[in-house]
């Protein structure tokens, strides 16, 4: 007797195909209503949801704009900007600014020699002209770091 492998089966079965829910919240019936009462569900945010005017771009974006901190995003920019016009040609082909953090402006140095270099000599001179040129609040210190 000739028995087939289970996988056959399965293949041979057409099942019909799985149907997507509507995206998003739907329009709810007195039935529905009911039943979420009944079961002691809050449908007043849903509703408040649906009730809610739609808002322009121009009265959504000033609030977009500060949670994406853009502001300081651009100040990041301006320092990489101005860190290869400001310093010296032969200090920025070997050290880059990475990142800006809570008033600490971090440097990647490429070896351990232009590091102690720029540690030992520049760094003063460095803090001096950044701070000058973006104010004491924003560049408070400068952290150096192979990488």
């Amino acid at each position: 007797m000739f028995f087939a492998p289970l996988w056959l089966f399965y293949f041979a079965l057409k099942l019909p195909p799985k149907k997507l829910p509507p995206p998003g919240p739907g329009r709810s019936s007195n039935r529905q209503r009911v039943l979420a009462q009944w079961r002691g569900v809050d449908l007043a945010p849903l509703e408040k949801m649906r009730a809610s005017p739609a808002r322009t771009a121009a009265a959504v974006l000033p609030k977009l704009m500060k949670d994406l901190r853009m502001d300081a995003r651009q100040g990041e920019a301006e320092i990489v900007k101005v860190w290869n016009d400001l310093l010296d040609p032969n200090i920025t082909a070997h050290a880059q600014p990475a990142n800006l953090h809570k008033g600490t402006l971090f440097v990647n140095v490429d070896s351990s020699v232009w590091l102690t270099e720029i540690v030992r000599y520049r760094r003063k001179e460095i803090l001096d002209r950044l701070q000058h040129s973006f104010g004491k609040n924003m560049i408070q210190k400068i952290s150096f770091r192979i990488g």
